[in-house]
């Protein structure tokens, strides 16, 4: 089969979208697929001064092939199929990752270019399904759990930890507490690294580092003081899974909705903290006095994280879903996992190293991919060859 993997992140790279541009990459190494990505363009002034412009994304050269399969941040991304010339033409299936699928409005025309997609919610199957007559699947968001799962067991010398958006009245809260010379404990926060450019792949790494010596990390559902005009969802977000993955006890307000119901099913997954930001510290300080009896917690968070939701579950569920054929590297790959799995659940994680997965250093990410192999097909654009 010969497949075509096409995600706007990676011209792009931004910090909230780094588990999603890492579907992208795995997905064509596991594959042996060509790696494409466009930048959005800039509509014209016009079209932004009366705010109805859309996403646009610089035109792309493909030669086609069987499936072209796009993953997409959001539904606006899903114009990307409309960026190759004749793509329907070209290519014998056309399929889609969604993933802040709740955005109604960011539906694309393109999206009727599609055979077939997945949203990340239940109840957003039936908009595009009815809007655009295409089939529409529900399959969750995944994290690279095989990659990022800690490797050796480290001190966790961080108390807290908080990234990305922070409820405000929280944040002032905790560092008013925390900051304090008396007090003991340690609260790192935002920004860590960069929110954009090119190093933001290579700051991931710095990040799962900084996680893996965390005890608590912090998470909040999107309305939690929610912030401009953006849209509201009860979603389970990428923070959630890299600090479970990491081994942190999560602490915050977990979404209400069936897709935190399902996803973080395990007993203990997080722990709810106070509406009022005061008693939320308090309720802080009483994990971490006692945080010595929290260590089968985050042996449990990683083993489930892993076994529910690393991104190899979902391609093989896509595989079902879009009618592929299952290559044998992700077969492979999920084998290291089921072993990775078992080692975190007899608490001996730190002595497994995968097998047939590449290690950190040498397998294709991103930046270093774009850097070595970056082949030129329009302005800004770049073309990945599979491995």
């Amino acid at each position: 089969m010969k497949m075509t993997v096409l995600c706007a992140g990676l011209s792009a790279p931004h910090a909230g979208w780094t588990a999603i541009d890492e579907l992208a990459v795995l997905a064509a190494d596991c594959f042996g697929a060509t790696l494409l990505s466009s930048p959005a363009v800039r509509a014209p002034w016009p079209r932004r001064a009366l705010g109805g412009a859309r996403p646009r994304f610089a035109p792309i050269e493909s030669a086609g092939g069987d499936v072209l399969f796009v993953v997409a941040r959001g539904p606006e991304d899903l114009a990307l199929a409309g960026t190759i010339a004749d793509v329907r033409r070209k290519f014998g299936r056309i399929h889609a990752f969604v993933t802040d699928s709740y955005f109604h409005a960011g539906y694309a025309r393109e999206t009727s270019l599609y055979d077939s997609i997945t949203v990340t919610a239940h109840e957003d199957v039936d908009h595009p399904r009815e809007r655009f007559g295409i089939e529409v699947h529900q399959l969750y968001q995944g994290i690279d759990a095989l990659k990022w799962a800690p490797r050796a067991a480290h001190a966790r010398d961080i108390d807290v930890i908080g990234f990305g958006r922070m409820p405000a009245s929280y944040h002032a809260c905790f560092q008013r507490r925390f900051h304090d010379p008396a007090s003991p404990w340690l609260y790192l926060h935002s920004p860590l690294g960069n929110v954009t450019g090119p190093t933001v792949h290579l700051e991931r790494g710095m990040l799962f580092k900084l996680l893996s010596r965390a005890r608590i990390a912090l998470a909040y559902h999107l309305m939690v003081e929610p912030e401009g005009a953006r849209p509201r969802s009860m979603m389970v977000t990428s923070r959630w899974l890299e600090s479970l993955v990491s081994g942190c006890i999560v602490a915050g307000r977990r979404p209400v909705s069936r897709m935190a119901s399902e996803m973080l099913a395990w007993s203990g997954a997080t722990v709810e903290l106070p509406h009022d930001p005061d008693d939320a510290a308090d309720a802080l300080e009483a994990v971490l006095r006692d945080d010595d009896t929290l260590v089968e917690q985050r042996r449990v968070n990683m083993a489930e994280t892993a076994g529910r939701h690393d991104w190899r579950w979902r391609l093989a569920s896509m595989c079902e879903i879009f009618r592929w054929d299952t290559p044998a590297r992700l077969r492979n790959e999920l084998a290291d996992l089921q072993q990775c799995i078992a080692r975190m659940s007899a608490g001996t994680q730190a002595a497994f190293v995968p097998t047939t997965v590449l290690p950190a250093s040498d397998r294709r990410s991103p930046v270093e991919a774009g850097a070595c192999t970056a082949r030129a097909h329009a302005p800004g654009a770049f073309a990945l060859d599979g491995a």
